[in-house]
This record gives C-alpha cells, sequence and structure tokens, in this order.
C-alpha cells in the first residue's frame, strides 16, 4: 500500500468507534467466564480505536489497562475516548509483539492472526502471570466456503474452522477453556458506522485514491452481507498447560 492508498485508507476508516467487529457483551462473557475482577493488570493487543479498552475499563474499574496499536490516528483517538479513566488506563503507540510488563489478561480483538495464533501466544506466555489468561478472537470458518464467503476471506488463506484454531492454540503449549461464536450484531458495530463514512464521504468527496479505498471498503461489506450467516470470528479463553 502506498503512503497515499494508506491516507485514503485512514480516511475511510476515520473516526470509527470500532476497528473490527466486535461487542460489549463479547468482552463481559469473557471476564465473567474467567472470574475476573479487583486490582488486576491487563493488556489490550492492538486495541485500534478502543472500542472494547473502554468495556474492560468500565468492567474492571480497579484495573490497570496498557493498551497499543501501530496506527498512529487509531491510537490518538483511543486516548481521547479513555483520557476520562485517567493513569490507570493508559494507550500507547506499540507493538502487540511487546507487552512490556506481565499481566493477569491480555485481550486481543481480531489481530492475533497478525502474528499468527501459535506464533503470538508462543510469545505472550512469559507475560501472563500464574494463573493468566488469554482472551482472543480469530476468524474462523463455521462450515465449507461458499465462493462470497471465501471471496471475503481471500486475504487470509490462513482462516480454518474451530478444530483448527483450537489445534494451533495446543501448539503454542496453551488449553482452550471456553469459546463463543462472534455473528450478525457485532459485525454490523462495525460495518454499519463504516457504511454511513462512506456515504458521507460519496457526497463530499472528490479525490480518485479515497473513491479508490471506499470502493475496496464497499466491497467489504457487500461480501460480508452476501455471506453474513457464514462469517464469523471465534472469541476463545485460553490459558497454558
Amino acid at each position: 500500500m502506498t503512503p497515499e492508498q494508506w491516507s485514503a485508507f485512514l480516511e475511510v476508516h476515520k473516526d470509527l468507534p470500532r476497528e473490527g467487529p466486535g461487542a460489549p457483551e463479547d468482552v463481559h462473557w469473557a471476564l465473567d467466564r474467567i472470574g475476573i475482577s479487583g486490582s488486576v493488570d491487563v493488556f489490550d493487543a492492538g486495541c485500534a480505536t478502543g472500542g472494547d479498552t473502554v468495556t474492560l475499563a468500565q468492567a474492571l474499574s480497579e484495573a490497570r489497562i496498557r493498551a497499543v496499536d501501530t496506527t498512529e490516528p487509531f491510537v490518538a483517538h483511543a486516548q481521547a475516548r479513555l483520557a476520562p479513566f485517567g493513569d490507570r488506563v493508559r494507550v500507547e503507540l506499540g507493538s502487540m509483539a511487546e507487552p512490556g510488563g506481565t499481566y493477569d489478561l491480555i485481550w486481543c480483538a481480531g489481530a492475533l492472526y497478525f502474528l499468527g495464533v501459535t506464533e503470538g501466544l508462543t510469545l505472550w506466555r512469559d507475560a501472563l502471570k500464574p494463573g493468566g489468561h488469554v482472551a482472543f478472537s480469530e476468524p474462523v470458518a463455521l462450515r465449507p466456503l461458499s465462493a462470497d464467503a471465501a471471496a471475503f476471506w481471500e486475504e487470509y488463506p490462513q482462516i480454518t474452522d474451530l478444530a483448527g484454531i483450537e489445534a494451533r492454540v495446543s501448539a503454542a503449549g496453551y488449553r482452550v477453556l471456553d469459546h463463543r461464536m462472534i455473528v450478525g450484531a457485532p459485525w454490523l458495530a462495525y460495518y454499519d458506522p463504516m457504511q454511513a463514512r462512506i456515504d458521507h464521504l460519496q457526497a463530499t468527496n472528490t479525490d480518485p485514491v479515497i473513491a479508490e479505498a471506499m470502493a475496496e471498503c464497499q466491497c467489504e461489506i457487500d461480501l460480508w452481507h452476501a455471506a453474513r450467516d457464514e462469517i464469523a470470528y471465534a472469541l476463545l479463553i485460553v490459558a497454558p498447560e
């Protein structure tokens, strides 16, 4: 992606509340299943604009949270959103491959595949406190992919079914404690604001590079709608063996 294309991508994604599917209910489910509370340390790996970081900060009112992302405009957006929580929530420009401490929970929504499930979990083992957990969401094939679903996941050929994800978790020396599928409404929480942003830009934009970025995002949205019952993330709670 050229600098101009990256700038156009950021213009389409400007001020979106999320940079991937998810909902507060998913975060609360994971926290409840883990049974985490009190003065704990949390690492939000690949926090994007801070959608889940806000929920983590609200749900864990005594927690110390470090959230990182590599995209500066996303970090600036997240910092503004998390400012009301004060010093106990730090949002920083950084790599999820460098946790920079030890944690009771590592949360990673739709970003672990950048490292690889096995590779990322292996990397994070030393960043977990005794009894610590990782909760992450990963693209999952619910069934053999239709043509529309295959086109949607074209840029992620490593996609596999739940058993395949569990095998990658096991290869890192972790066990799966529970999982749930992220389907339907959590995807709309991502795509509806993006669609509104595209509609706005179509009425005001004259830049052909931005128009190309809008077309790519619109194609993604349309492919999701065409196969929405087949397209999901699996949210898994895992811990070292």
